[in-house]
Order: C-alpha cells, then structure tokens, then sequence
C-alpha cells in the first residue's frame, strides 16, 4: 500500500516562535483598541464649568451700560466685581446727569474734596485793612460806590455760589453775599483761601475753566479772563490780574417796569459745548402786583438766548442751534454740555432749574412752587421737564443742583 507521510516535527525554537505569535497579534489588537479607545475618550465632550460673570465681554459690558443712562445704575453694575468696575473706568460711558432736590432725595458717589473754610482768607497784600483806601484815587466819598473783599469778609451771610475744580491743583469759588461776589483761590487741602484785597467786587453771574483758562461773566455781559499766578513763598494760587475779553452789549431795558407792571429779569450762564466757549442769556419775565397792592412780584414765563464768544473778534455772536445732539443742563451750581443721541433723546434743547436763591430778593414764584423746565431751540418753546419732580422752598431746602459724577 501507499506509504502515509510523515509529519517532520518542528525545531523546538521555530516551535516556540510559532506558538507566540497568535499572542504577539493578541496583544498589538488590545493595545489599538486602547488607542482607539483614548481617542475617543478625547473627542468626546467634557462637561465644562458655566462662564463666569465676571468675565463678561468687554463689547457686552458696553451694551449694558449703554442701557444704564442713570448714575446709580451705573455705579451699581461697577459694584458688582473688580472685573466689571474695571470695564466701567475703561468704557467710559458719561452717564446722565442726576437732578439732587435740596432735601437729599438723590444721592450720588462723588469724589471728596477738602475746601478752607470762608473764615480763612489769605489777603493780598498781606496787610490789607478795611480802613486802607478802596483804590487808587478813591475817596471817602466813593467808597460805598466801590465795595471790595474788606468790606464784606465778616458778614454772617457770606456764601460759595459757584465753586469749580479746575485741576487737581486748583480750585475756584465765587463768594460773596447776594449777587456782589468776589473770586477766590485755593489748592485742595489748603489751610486758606487766596483773595485780592482791594479789588472791585462785581455782579458775578457765572464762571467756567475752559482751555486752561478761568472765565467769569458779569451782569453787564462783560467776558474776563482771570490770571492766575503762583505764591512765591507759600506755592499757593492767587489771582494776578482780571481783564476783559469781550465788552458786553446788554439791552437797556432789563431792570425796567413797562406799562403792563412786567420786568425782564436776567440771568447768565457760562457753558463749554463742542469746543465753544457759550452765554446763555435767560430772561424771567415778572409781574409787578397792582400800584397799592402789598403782594409779591411773581416771576413768570422764560426765555433763553444762547451766544459764542468770538475771542478773535472780542464779541459775542447769537447762534440759533446747541447741536441736534446736545442738550445744556444749566444750574448756579453747575451747567454743562453733553451728548444725548446715545440715549435716544432728543437734542437741541436746554434744561433749566429754578435753582437761584438771589430771586428771592426780586420776585417769587407761584406759591414758591419750583422745579425744572426744557427750553426747545428750534421750535422756541417752554415745556415741563417732569410734572412729578418739583420742590417747595423752605428755610432748610433752597437749592436743586445737576450732579455730573
């Protein structure tokens, strides 16, 4: 029969190698699918921490705020954290101004300042006397025609009626009784005020800091620029000199009673707008009560005039128009220009306050009933800024102010 071949047994080594591979591919197998298996793991989504607030995108931050037109809102969103205060001070978004009623009803977080008190005054020249002569030339006979500092630094009723920042080096105050007034200086801080001993007190109505120079108008309409010098023993700021810039062209008959018992009232207000240097001229109209009567004189219905100092000219020049975008907050206290359209307001108007406590020397107002009003430029008309905000004046709440923080 057939021989049945033989199967020749393998080489022990060649045995040996031949049994590991099955388990050498086993293994390479095990490990790809636990590559695989990682990769995968990678690929597939984690579950992530929510966003914090606190990093809120600088471009969100801005529309919020956008939102926030009114200071304590904003002051409230730059609470929050250190992040979002510090997307507040970088966007830089000017807030709307708060209107703060003389009883305390708005509040608002602004920067203290620490001001001598009135009843420390550093005269120049240092030995000036109320019993020196008034001025070069004067007389006895004029002196109550020229009233100066010395005349009335002892008064009870001395007051600031107007007070400007100009640097963080300098700080400006109207002060004076009623409306006669005289500019002070000092530095914050400072242990006195700094005053011109001599110098004629004048019918102040305004002051404003504009392009790095001090401007006062008075109630002729009259533009001075008011230069200012440094102490050389003390480094304080003092007033050098007071000159005019432009001669003012007031009509005559303002102060004058017509056949109908009215009079024209006027106040003055200095406003930066645009790069512009602006007088705003308001005119109260007043009613005188009939010859015998013992009531009051009763102010009445407002208008405004606005003019640009022309300072390559020395004149005021009437405009029309504040800007489509730009409304004038005016105030004693305080007035200022600002952008509105941000808001979706409309532009070209002046809001004003019944906010000058020397009225009451020349007329009330209806049962001493005040509060604000917006003056259109461009239609000439008087309209009610909020028939819900009003005030009523009283021996502790005379004034209203605007708060620019």
């Amino acid at each position: 029969g057939q021989a049945t071949p033989r199967s020749t047994p393998l080489p022990p080594a060649r045995e040996q190698q031949q049994e590991r591979r099955p388990t050498h591919r086993r293994g390479r197998r095990t490990e790809n699918r636990s590559r695989r298996g990682l990769m995968a793991e990678e690929k597939k989504p984690h579950p992530q921490p929510p966003p914090s607030w606190s990093a809120l995108r600088l471009d969100l931050a801005g529309l919020v705020l956008s939102l926030l037109p009114v200071y304590a809102d904003c002051a409230c969103f730059a609470a929050v954290c250190p992040q979002w205060r510090a997307a507040a001070r970088q966007l830089q978004l000017p807030p709307l101004p708060l209107l703060a009623l003389p009883d305390g009803t708005f509040y608002s977080l602004m920067a203290t300042v620490t001001l001598p008190a009135l009843s420390s005054v550093r005269l120049r020249p240092p030995n000036a006397s109320a019993k020196s002569k008034w001025a070069e030339g004067g007389s006895v006979e004029s002196a109550n025609l020229y009233i100066t500092w010395m005349r009335i630094n002892e008064a009870d009723n001395l007051r600031i009626s107007k007070l400007i920042l100009c640097s963080p080096n300098l700080v400006a105050a109207l002060v004076g009784i009623g409306p006669i007034s005289q500019i002070l200086m000092c530095q914050p801080g400072a242990l006195s005020w700094s005053v011109r001993a001599y110098d004629r007190i004048e019918d102040f109505q305004d002051m404003s800091f504009y392009q790095g120079k001090l401007y006062a108008i008075a109630k002729d309409e009259n533009l001075l620029v008011v230069n200012i010098s440094q102490d050389h023993s003390t480094g304080d700021p003092q007033v050098s000199r007071i000159g005019r810039v432009i001669e003012g062209d007031c009509p005559t008959w303002y102060d004058a009673v017509f056949e109908d018992n009215s009079s024209a009232c006027k106040k003055l207000y200095l406003v930066e707008s645009r790069g512009m240097l602006l007088m705003v001229r308001r005119t109260i109209w007043c009613q005188f009560p009939e010859p015998g009567g013992d009531g009051k004189i009763m102010g009445g219905q407002n208008e405004f005039e606005v003019f640009e100092a022309d300072f390559e000219h020395s004149r005021w020049v009437k405009v029309s128009t504040v800007g489509d975008d730009q409304v004038l907050f005016l105030g004693r206290r305080c007035s200022r220009s600002m952008s509105v359209s941000q808001y979706g307001l409309p532009g070209d108007r002046i809001f004003f306050l019944d906010d000058d406590e020397d009225n009451r020397l020349d007329y009330a107002y209806d049962e001493e009933k005040t509060s604000f009003g917006v003056y259109s430029m461009r239609f000439r008309s008087i309209g009610s800024g909020d028939p819900n905000i009003s005030w009523k004046r009283c021996a502790e709440m005379y004034l209203a102010a605007w708060l620019f923080p």
